[in-house]
């Protein structure tokens, strides 16, 4: 587990996610924050907001990882990053001189380039790491997201409060700024290909071949399937959790801020955990167990009408899923080839984000003809499908394997 810390490519990397989640956060919550005070909290106007950040991901995803397969996955990222801060500045010009509806500009751009950086740094991690280091890296990647979880509402709202939008603007950008100058100090793999020229018809053909390649890879199906069903359920209980405290526990509106306190505290300590674990579980048994575990705490968080039962199952719930996403990208990482990740992880990301959006688009109709109780049922039951679907592939790997091995 040391050789990780020995490894210059773990430390550039966590400071580049460093700045760009604080500029994330900074620009998440300024520009929500503004739009709310400019609207008198217009409910359309917010709604922009959202779009603006889920649209991308549906229309560029896809293309996006195909470029990122084409290019330099660090050169990407860099100029994904320069580009960003570029923009951002631009809109803060704009500013001064323009209508304050810019701002939704910042979100839509910043959205957009992540679908080419995201699927570059997925690429990255590939190339500059040994299979034994991938999961481990995934932990501590993902245990500095969730720490943002709890602090980066809490750092946004102080610095826009404190400095109002167009300090907040610049901050974001200089953030951007030093997480490409971060990127800088990370050595290229010397294996890389060439990059790619733009045609259109070698575009069609890269993506004909990622879908193939997806379709037949019966691993990459199966975790396509976890997507899809565990964005149902996250869905679905997302913008519940209101409700669980008003109807479940009849308390006040003001507690909500303790279940999300101590799922946001979860998410840290199930990093930490997952982290520590990480290399002595096999990637898809730590999937299976954060898929039960939280499917069990969904379960409880909808029976429970007791205030400590509701923490813990919200805290079981913050430590597990962690352990799913970290579970899921591991596995994409190690059973893709690395000139196909980027088209590989832009088929898989939608199919969690489409049928999340989904669910939070329906749970609402659902909610008024059942209760919160069957709602959150429902959940867990949708996680307990991806389980199946886990095991069975496993159990399918497994007769394999002895076949494979007689035929070597």
């Amino acid at each position: 587990m040391s050789s990780i810390f020995n490894n210059r490519f773990i430390y550039c990397i966590l400071f580049s996610a460093l700045f760009l989640q604080m500029g994330i956060w900074i620009r998440n919550f300024s520009i929500l924050l503004f739009v709310t005070e400019q609207t008198n909290g217009n409910a359309i106007a917010i709604s922009f907001i959202m779009l603006a950040e889920y649209a991308p991901i549906f229309l560029f995803s896809f293309l996006g990882g195909t470029f990122a397969d084409r290019w330099r996955p660090k050169k990407t990222m860099v100029w994904c990053d320069i580009l960003t801060a570029i923009s951002i500045f631009a809109i803060f010009a704009a500013l001064l001189f323009s209508t304050w509806k810019v701002v939704f500009f910042i979100t839509l751009i910043s959205a957009v380039l992540s679908q080419l950086s995201q699927p570059a740094g997925m690429k990255l991690f590939k190339q500059n790491l040994p299979d034994k280091l991938l999961q481990p890296a995934m932990s501590l990647y993902q245990t500095l997201s969730a720490v943002f979880m709890i602090m980066g509402p809490v750092i946004g709202t102080i610095v826009y409060e404190n400095l109002g939008l167009l300090p907040s603007i610049l901050i974001t950008g200089s953030a951007f700024l030093l997480s490409a100058f971060s990127l800088f100090f990370i050595t290229e793999s010397k294996n890389i290909e060439r990059e790619s020229s733009i045609h259109i018809a070698n575009i069609l053909d890269d993506m004909r071949g990622g879908i193939k390649y997806v379709l037949k890879n019966n691993q990459l199906k199966a975790l396509g399937a976890c997507f899809l069903f565990a964005g149902l359920a996250v869905g679905l209980i997302q913008p519940m959790n209101i409700f669980i405290v008003m109807e479940k526990l009849s308390l006040g509106t003001e507690y909500l801020q303790w279940l999300l306190m101590i799922n946001g505290l979860g998410m840290v300590i199930g990093g930490v955990i997952s982290f520590t674990l990480s290399s002595k579980i096999q990637p898809m048994k730590f999937l299976a167990i954060g898929v039960a575990m939280t499917a069990i705490s969904i379960s409880i968080i909808g029976y429970s009408t007791v205030l400590m039962l509701t923490l813990l199952g919200q805290f079981l719930y913050g430590v597990f899923l962690p352990v799913i996403q970290i579970g899921i990208h591991t596995m994409v990482l190690k059973n893709t080839n690395d000139h196909l990740i980027g088209r590989v992880n832009g088929i898989l990301v939608p199919l969690f984000s489409g049928s999340m959006v989904m669910s939070i688009t329906l749970v609402g109709i659902l909610k008024s003809v059942v209760s919160v109780t069957f709602i959150f049922q429902v959940s867990a039951c949708l996680f307990l499908v991806a389980l199946a679907i886990i095991l069975r592939n496993t159990k399918q790997q497994s007769l394999n394997e002895p076949g494979q091995a007689r035929n070597v």
